[in-house]
């Protein structure tokens, strides 16, 4: 357990002390199955309490407004070095606070008012910022959305048709909810015919990029955008990669555009994260992310399941809960009574609300870090079919979460005793 909340914090605040107590215990007995989720190491947990936060850098590194920037010089160098290291990039910008602010720079860097984008319908796996009615993003640029096909995957030919349609100024990719490969080089062949810049939003997948093991858009996009943390394991944050010839319009985008000082205590954290996806282990732990996936997806398909999209190329699920006669919402408050944590998710064409959904959306990223594998996927997925068959059942779900808490005494958190 970091020394922090041991020490300096109850001696000041109790009420706060407890609170992070509890969090801490709840981490180390249940499970935690939420896609966008992971559990960084103890050395980037510490880097995020360090004399860093401190320290105000507006500007870049040998370019600040402030005085005393030779040690965040330092960090922050070593952060743009190492993620250029990571996913082949040109420029690197390592300053957004996280993937809604990287997205919204990065769209002020390359586009005008008025625009067009070509991006993924929420409904389909898309995120609220590539475009959704409900952001103030919307009111700025003329969003166009594609969908999925019936058999799930994502509908190329759409994309084309729309995009010789409406000539966007920028085609959109990336997803949260969308489980398969992407053909990078295929969008990229339909914006070059129309003129579109290209834009890739990898937050979910960028830890898979980086070790090699899913197609990395970074030399063939224009822009790209990323959280650091999800499956790349890093502190909560957001990052911009782009072309060379991009890089004074995305730098002015990010600061002074859209942000003041940067947070240089988590910039301090992602470096360290790059630093620990340079190495070779960091691989491994991304196949097995992918291995435990797939086990999930057959598990679940032999339950009963229908699995969005076919099944999984990377890390998550989103899993169709209504043939088990439950919605999202109530699958969701079943697995967090029985110790498993997941989200409520839309599916495409879903006939219920976003808040109360027909699907759930699950992930393997927090499950592999600490340890488990392909044995624990399968006892995982049995004890979310009986929590979700179980939803009215508060000795049922008890007992599944004695049972989750036994298992997760052999695979600590990291960071937490």
């Amino acid at each position: 357990m970091p020394a922090i909340s041991k020490v300096f914090i109850p001696a000041q605040d109790d009420a706060i002390a407890q609170a992070i107590l509890g969090e801490e215990k709840r981490q180390a007995e249940g499970l935690e199955l939420i896609a966008s989720e992971n559990y960084v190491s103890p050395a980037v947990l510490e880097a995020l309490g360090t004399v860093f936060t401190n320290k105000y850098s507006e500007g870049y590194p040998g370019n600040r407004y402030y005085g005393g920037q030779t040690y965040t010089d330092v960090v922050e160098s070593l952060a743009i070095e190492r993620a250029k290291q990571l996913f082949g990039a040109e420029h690197v910008n390592v300053q957004p606070h996280s993937g809604a602010p990287a997205n919204i720079a990065a769209y002020f860097a390359i586009l005008e008012p008025g625009d067009t984008v070509l991006g993924m319908d929420l409904a389909h796996g898309g995120h609220l910022t590539h475009g959704h009615p409900v952001t103030y993003i919307a009111k700025l640029f003329k969003f166009i959305r594609y969908k999925t096909t019936e058999e799930g995957s994502i509908d190329y030919e759409e994309i084309e048709r729309l995009a010789r349609e409406h000539k966007p100024k920028l085609i959109l990719v990336g997803y949260s909810a969308y489980s398969r490969e992407i053909d990078y080089a295929r969008v990229k062949k339909i914006a070059d015919e129309v003129g579109a810049l290209t834009m890739a939003d990898i937050a979910h997948i960028a830890g898979l990029i980086a070790a090699g093991l899913m197609n990395n858009p970074v030399p063939l996009f224009d822009i790209v955008t990323t959280t650091t943390h999800k499956t790349l394991r890093g502190p909560r944050g957001g990052m911009i990669m782009c072309k060379a010839a991009l890089a004074k319009k995305t730098d002015k985008s990010v600061f002074p555009g859209f942000q003041g000082g940067p947070h240089e205590n988590t910039i301090t954290a992602k470096a360290i994260a790059f630093a620990e996806a340079l190495k070779p282990e960091f691989k491994e732990y991304g196949k097995q992310i992918m291995k435990n996936a797939k086990v999930l997806e057959k598990e679940l398909r032999e339950l009963g399941y229908k699995l969005m999209f076919g099944g999984t190329d990377n890390h998550l699920l989103l899993i169709d809960v209504s043939g088990k006669n439950a919605t999202g919402k109530e699958a969701e408050k079943a697995l967090d009574k029985a110790g498993i944590t997941v989200n409520k998710n839309m599916i495409p064409n879903d006939p219920r609300s976003p808040m109360d959904p027909s699907g759930i959306r699950i992930g393997t990223p927090a499950m592999t870090t600490r340890g488990m594998k392909e044995p624990e996927m399968v006892k995982v997925a049995k004890w979310i079919d009986r929590a979700i068959l179980a939803k009215n059942d508060e000795a049922e779900l008890a007992k599944i979460k004695d049972e989750v808490k036994e298992l997760c005494k052999g695979f600590p958190v990291p960071g937490i005793k």
